[in-house]
């Protein structure tokens, strides 16, 4: 692991999700003032002295409140699949973070390259099948994605995006970090303040493996979700694919031996300790989100096999060997957060007839 991104890290870390820090405590006047503009803002959408603009299709939110991954990308492609299941033409939307695409907005397949729209784009190209659209416009995304022939558009962290008018909101909350230590940015971890979530229509829990710090830390505060209605998922890994041949090899298969694992997500230790829960000895090289990668990043000693996300995945295809493998994640419900998601989906398409638009 880079020693100066991981030193960082930690620091975050002991900032945001630990005790009470003397850091967080100096920092809380700059919290104040982005609290400010967050409601200065929000008001002017309220008001209309900033306007939304609508597209002429159904537009569903799913972001979060706090930075660092929140298992959002696995629910996408979830909701992709259940839209699809229901006759509709999907699009998602991204801001294409990272990407250097000389024009936006960009339709993303899966063959396009990484570097120019951002590797969540083209991971959900691969994943999905829908179109996707990247830009830093949501709205003229959401645009091209219409007249791509979209007929209900996903838009990929964009909570806090109010110019995009939307028709349904879906936060994800980690449970076991949840808000941390309840603070706004810079203090603290939430981009707005928690109590936003009474307005979104739906909450998804997501669940997933906890490292030694965070059990130790009590990061589990689950009882700060009561009376919202939300669902319960989990993020698993499935198995591992070769970046090289596609060839499919359960993680059951790498136990007694030690794997170099990589990851340039925004919780990247979620990620190494999934992989421990399944037997793994990891060796964990974490980089910033979205990090690009090169080969030197992914690199390892003799035959030893590196495993990484599917998002860092698609940043190494052109250079990834033998030893390299995939790790695609997937949202795993009960059968009664199931039934409670597909009727949510339901009611939300109810309000909106398929209208075909664009491209057949």
């Amino acid at each position: 692991m880079p020693a100066r991104f991981s030193n960082l890290d930690s620091f975050v870390l002991r900032l945001w999700y630990g005790p009470r820090h003397p850091v967080s405590v100096l920092l809380l006047p700059l919290s104040w003032v982005f609290l400010a503009a967050v409601k200065l803002r929000r008001l002017a959408y309220q008001r209309g002295w900033l306007q939304s603009e609508r597209v002429s299709c159904p537009v569903i939110v799913v972001g979060n409140l706090t930075v660092g991954g929140t298992g959002k990308t696995p629910l996408i492609i979830r909701l992709a699949a259940l839209l699809k299941a229901r006759g509709r033409r999907v699009a998602i939307i991204n801001r294409g973070y990272r990407g250097k695409a000389k024009a936006w907005p960009r339709q993303v397949l899966p063959e396009t390259p990484a570097s120019e729209v951002g590797d969540e784009a083209v991971l959900l190209a691969v994943r999905t099948g829908a179109i996707v659209v990247s830009g830093p416009d949501r709205v003229a995304a959401a645009r091209r994605a219409v007249q791509l022939g979209a007929d209900v558009v996903l838009s990929d962290d964009g909570l806090q995006h109010y110019r995009l008018a939307r028709d349904c909101e879906i936060a994800v909350v980690d449970a076991t970090r949840t808000f941390g230590n309840g603070q706004l940015l810079p203090a603290g971890p939430l981009r707005e303040p928690a109590a936003r979530l009474k307005e979104v229509d739906l909450t998804v829990l997501t669940h997933r493996a906890l490292t030694a710090a965070e059990a130790a830390k009590g990061a589990y505060r689950v009882s700060q979700l009561k009376g919202l209605r939300h669902i319960k998922a989990t993020v698993q890994l499935l198995h591992a694919v070769a970046l090289v041949s596609g060839r499919q090899r359960t993680l059951e298969s790498f136990r007694g031996q030690t794997v170099r694992a990589v990851a340039a997500i925004g919780h990247p230790e979620a990620f190494f300790a999934a992989l421990r829960a399944q037997g793994i000895t990891v060796e964990g090289r974490a980089f910033p989100d979205h990090a690009a990668l090169s080969l030197s990043d992914i690199a390892s000693r003799g035959n030893t096999a590196v495993l990484m996300t599917e998002k860092d995945a698609v940043k190494c295809r052109g250079f990834a060997d033998e030893r390299h493998w995939a790790v695609p994640m997937e949202l795993q419900v009960s059968a009664a957060d199931e039934k409670q998601l597909a009727a949510f989906i339901d009611a939300m398409l109810a309000k909106f007839p398929v209208r075909r638009v664009g491209p057949s």
